[in-house]
């Protein structure tokens, strides 16, 4: 008995790692962000999955045109997340795996203080589209993600 104890001990780790299928697992792992016009990477996303659940934090920002010294205070910020440490704002929250996409969480907006509606899909293997949207997708807006090297 103590034997199939400490063998399910063991095993609970490897066992909860398992809780996304091959396809979604993909998702996990490091992603630059883009301004609008796609030409300028302005942060590292670091996506991470618990419990078939998906969340995004920001784990580093990049120097840009605007910050060539970037700071994570975000004193452009407004609402809530004014004067925020932006490690700390969960970017991407409560997303589940569902027909070959993650949806059916929010993503927040740290500049405007605002959540939306989110979905993230994979354009490959290394572009990941992130729809943030009020209501429904076709009223919202996409950013493509590449993933970090």
């Amino acid at each position: 008995m103590l034997r199939v104890l400490a063998l399910c001990l063991m095993l609970a780790p490897a066992l909860s790692a398992q809780t996304l299928p091959a396809a979604a697992r993909v998702y996990l792992g490091d992603w630059t962000t883009y301004n609008d016009a796609g030409t300028e990477a302005q942060a590292v996303v670091r996506i991470t999955e618990s419990g078939g659940v998906l969340r995004g934090r920001i784990v580093r920002l990049l120097p840009t045109e605007a910050y060539p010294t970037p700071q994570f205070r975000c004193d452009d910020c407004s609402g809530r997340y004014q004067g925020a440490d932006l490690r700390a704002v969960p970017l991407i929250e409560g997303m589940t795996w569902s027909d070959g996409e993650f949806s059916g969480g929010r993503i927040t907006d740290p500049t405007n203080g605002r959540a939306y509606r989110g979905v993230l899909r994979l354009d490959g293997r290394d572009r990941l589209r992130v729809r943030g949207f009020l209501g429904v997708r076709a009223l919202g807006r996409t950013q493509v993600w590449r993933r970090a090297r």
